[in-house]
């Protein structure tokens, strides 16, 4: 089959969609009277589509030619044709957002699948194929953890092993892909399931990455990049993740308009064969850039409607040397100040997405806090810190408290801006925690607009026990105050803002769903019954 993997439907306007396909050897690609040559990447072959001149407000089925030759949709699918569904005038007020994180693919061993359960996006893209085209989501939100590359199933371990044999390179991890076609299995294998491949290619899909994504714990801190820097796989390891993630997820995240202003992209698209080295330098100029200097940023913003989505890379941005530890440069805070306020008053809902929580169970934030004070001290008590913070993924916003607090005051200066119409809701989605909940903040100064987390993780992912009561114990108004209290005798300076879990916490596989109707929004959270079909687990008003 010429198409391997795609077509995943990414950014959509009023006029323009982009489509993302790989396919088994150099092609040209049309779809909808549109083209585009594909770029070629260690023997494997990608490409972006633009498609142009759509109609706004309108629903287009699509298909996929590699060569002059359909390939898509596939002649025994038995799900309904894929479409292009365009933002316009009468779709501006009107958004269904599902989100989630922590996607494990299936294994193929029987009883590692049943320790996993079922897949909450498969049980929701099965649910939705049954249902008209004007009741599908409109926008797919992926929080990271898109791959497991630290974490292989049974079945990618073997075929590593049968990639390295008789190798006679530095030797490899064997539960860990290492350079760029490792990756490629990876993505294929992970996003092969017919229901998930069905999914994307019909709905507009987000993604930015998280840890796993790269490697668990992936820039904890200054000393976890010291460590890894001395690992000899290590250096082919990052490029291959950071030029994976660009191929396969961030180009699809870019409007039509900064793809053309692109200068990596224009490098790649006027390569003559492997642009591997345009791929390894760029992975290279994104693992060192500080304060992002160099011309990369995989933060990004989508506006939907009356709803703006602005997605943080709380990962690849961090600042961990020279003293600093930052969640975002000030760069990045320059910009995500930039979005925020942006035209807000033709906004109603603003929504961030951030893999990682800004607002974790009290009690664990304060932990967090106080672990961050002990790590950056000199002698043993800062390498016990280090070894804690390591050990017990302490690397939430809340381990980065000066940063935690710069994001406050952004999200509290739009809910108390004056002289123009504030938005009726602030959400923060986000992953990584393996359990979902909802949580309302309380800011300073009584501000009129309410303010969410709202977490989904996992999507499909084994929670272990003892994870359970810990985190649901950490939601406890009387834990949170012994830690705050413990946290104010360390000399950490009480909070401005405080916050309480108003739904949850819920664990298992579970996927949310933010609606915004006009001035009004709710989100609710669904889990997978034994059947598949989904249930729900949860829903909170947004705007009461």
């Amino acid at each position: 089959m010429p198409l391997l993997l795609g077509p995943i439907l990414r950014h959509v306007d009023d006029t323009s969609a982009t489509i993302w396909v790989q396919t088994d050897e150099r092609a040209e690609i049309e779809i909808l009277g549109c083209r585009a040559r594909t770029f070629e990447v260690r023997g494997c072959h990608y490409a972006l589509v633009v498609v142009e001149g759509l109609t706004p407000d309108t629903t287009v089925e699509y298909s996929v030619a590699v060569n002059g030759q359909q390939c898509w949709p596939e002649t025994d699918s038995a799900y309904p044709p894929s479409v292009i569904r365009t933002m316009g005038p009468r779709r501006r007020d009107s958004r269904r957002v599902v989100f989630g994180s922590c996607r494990y693919p299936k294994s193929g061993e029987a009883a590692l699948d049943e320790k996993l359960g079922i897949d909450a996006l498969d049980s929701y893209a099965a649910r939705q194929s049954e249902l008209p085209v004007d009741q599908w989501a409109d926008v797919l939100v992926l929080l990271g953890d898109q791959v497991y590359a630290d974490e292989l199933t049974p079945q990618a371990r073997q075929h590593l092993a049968g990639r390295r044999r008789g190798s006679a390179r530095v030797k490899r991890p064997p539960n860990e892909v290492v350079d760029f076609t490792e990756y490629e299995s990876l993505y294929r294998h992970t996003w092969g399931d017919p229901e998930i491949r069905w999914m994307m290619s019909t709905v507009s899909t987000a993604m930015i990455f998280d840890d796993h994504d790269i490697r668990d714990d992936w820039n904890t801190s200054g000393a976890w990049r010291s460590t890894m820097a001395t690992i000899p796989w290590w250096h082919d390891r990052i490029r291959a993740g950071l030029a994976s993630y660009w191929v396969y997820q961030h180009l699809g995240n870019l409007t039509p308009a900064q793809l053309a202003a692109d200068d990596d992209f224009r490098a790649v698209l006027a390569a003559n064969g492997d642009c591997w080295p345009l791929l390894a330098d760029l992975a290279d100029r994104a693992d060192t850039d500080v304060d992002g200097d160099k011309g990369l940023r995989f933060s990004y913003r989508w506006d939907l409607g009356h709803a703006r989505l602005i997605m943080i890379d709380s990962r690849n941005g961090r600042i961990l040397s020279g003293g600093r530890r930052e969640m975002l440069s000030d760069r990045e805070f320059a910009w995500l100040d930039d979005q925020l306020t942006d035209d807000v008053g033709g906004v109603d809902h603003l929504v961030l997405g951030s893999s990682l929580p800004w607002l974790l169970p009290p009690a664990l934030g304060d932990l967090q806090a106080m672990n961050e004070v002990a790590a950056g001290r000199d002698g043993l008590r800062g390498r016990v810190g280090e070894k804690i913070r390591q050990a017990l993924d302490f690397e939430h916003w809340a381990a980065f408290m000066d940063s935690f607090r710069r994001l406050g005051e952004l999200i509290t200066g739009v809910a108390d801006s004056e002289g123009q119409q504030r938005p009726a809701s602030i959400s923060v989605l986000s992953g990584d925690v393996h359990h979902s909940y909802a949580a309302r903040a309380r800011l300073p100064g009584e501000s009129p607009v309410p303010v969410h987390q709202l977490v989904c993780s996992p999507v499909h992912n084994h929670v272990p026990a003892y994870v359970k009561p810990a985190l649901a114990h950490a939601w406890s108004p009387r834990a949170a105050r012994l830690t705050s209290a413990w946290a104010r005798r360390v000399g950490i300076e009480p909070l401005p803002l405080s916050w309480a879990d108003v739904a949850g916490p819920l664990f298992g596989n579970t996927i949310a769903t933010l609606i915004t109707e006009e001035r009004h929004s709710h989100v609710i959270f669904e889990q997978p019954a034994d059947d598949g079909t989904l249930v729900m687990a949860g829903r909170v008003s947004l705007t009461d």
